[in-house]
């Protein structure tokens, strides 16, 4: 077990989680003007990114149960090391929720993601489970194509984080977007009852998008 492997993914899970959280209880309700979908978005996507350079040369920078797991799938990591890193992505996750618990001015649902009443648009549970399917594996695509071993690997980070800005572009009003199984865990154990009733959907649709993501990018990349 490498300790400081899983803190750096136990923190960078937490920033990541802290990022969705301060954009989506403050920035929309800040009396200047809400920051919008936008704002989140790149929020997110931007403090990705500057975990990743400042910290991912220690862990890899995963910060998401589906990308190690997808990074399984793409041959590029062992199964054992990625649950030791999906049981830290999860305490780091549920870490920023309990921050964000006592600071206070929180949604009842936490920011959490869902179908039905919990989507900006209603979607179904079939509309969700596949975007989030889909959207996990153009990630996994992504992070498996500028981590490869001849790609550009100094300008992963600016990829990886403007791939996850992106995606929560096209799915923030579907489902909230998770894409991780982290991010969707911590709110759903804090806001508890719908939220948390449909949790399952947000480990299996990111993590079945990440194996997906992860074999096509493999054969896709495969010299």
């Amino acid at each position: 077990m490498n300790s400081r492997a899983l803190a750096a993914e136990a923190f960078g899970t937490f920033m990541l989680m802290s990022s969705i959280l301060g954009s989506a209880f403050y920035s929309f309700g800040a009396p200047s003007g809400a920051a919008g979908i936008l704002g989140v978005a790149f929020c997110i996507g931007i403090t990705v990114m500057v975990t990743a350079f400042a910290i991912g040369q220690i862990s890899g920078g995963h910060y998401n149960p589906a990308v190690s797991l997808g990074l399984v799938a793409a041959g590029r990591f062992e199964l054992g090391t990625a649950l030791q890193y999906v049981v830290a992505q999860l305490l780091g996750a549920c870490a920023a929720c309990g921050i964000f618990s006592l600071v206070g001015h929180t949604s009842p649902t936490f920011a959490a993601n869902g179908y039905g009443d919990l989507s900006m648009l209603k979607a179904t549970l079939s509309e969700v489970f596949i975007l989030e399917t889909v959207l996990t594996a153009f990630f996994l695509v992504v992070i498996v194509g500028v981590t490869r071993a001849n790609g550009p690997s100094l300008m992963a980070p600016i990829a990886i984080g403007l791939a996850l800005t992106a995606i929560h572009i096209m799915s923030i009003p579907i489902s909230n977007t998770s894409v991780n199984p982290a991010r969707s865990f911590g709110p759903a154990v804090y806001a508890g009852g719908e939220p948390l009733s449909q949790i399952w959907l947000f480990f299996v649709a990111p993590i079945l998008g990440g194996v997906i993501g992860g074999l096509f990018g493999k054969w896709l990349l495969e010299e």
